[in-house]
């Protein structure tokens, strides 16, 4: 009859000991958790760091078909706008002021081509000096006089007394680089 009967006391506490143990060794572990500095992130040892500098308005390039559309930006500072051949370059101020620049290639030049130069342009001063040199038509030698008319008060004059041009031709000793 004992063994069958629901009310008599049959308690076992070693599940409930064990639940309770098994509670308290979880709490510890939080407790450790808590107490302990949180731990850094395991950085990879082959991590790299790249960095990208923007760029300053102060080394911007612009470029502009024409005047107009120079003066339709806004600057922050002395800024340059190039023409896309670039033959003309604007540079604008903070005050909207524009100035305008014609630019020119310059082609550095060898020994024989400033020889070609300098043989040109002494040619040049032989043809202005033999042009200069030629005897003038004969007009000079045919003596017409002008007669003034009642409007002009100018003496009358002949060919002769007019001025002559000078026929000076000078040559220049350029030295040679």
């Amino acid at each position: 009859m004992y063994g069958n009967n629901p009310y008599i006391n049959n308690y076992n506490p070693q599940p409930s000991l064990d639940r309770i143990n098994g509670q308290i060794a979880e709490l510890e572990k939080m407790k450790q958790q808590i107490q302990q500095p949180p731990q850094q992130p395991q950085i990879p040892a082959n991590l790299t760091q790249n960095f990208q500098i923007a760029p300053t308005n102060n080394n911007v390039i612009k470029y502009a078909n024409s005047l107009e559309e120079v003066e339709r930006n806004v600057v922050i500072g002395d800024t340059p706008f190039f023409s896309n051949d670039m033959s003309v370059v604007w540079i604008k101020n903070t005050k909207n002021e524009i100035k305008t620049y014609e630019l020119n290639e310059i082609i550095p030049k060898d020994e024989k081509d400033l020889t070609i130069e300098y043989l040109q342009a002494q040619i040049e001063e032989l043809k202005k000096g033999m042009i200069a040199n030629e005897p003038s038509n004969s007009d000079d030698d045919a003596e017409y006089v002008e007669t003034s008319s009642s409007k002009d008060d100018e003496p009358t004059r002949t060919a002769s007394q007019k001025s002559k041009p000078s026929s000076i031709s000078r040559v220049s000793n350029s030295k040679k680089k």
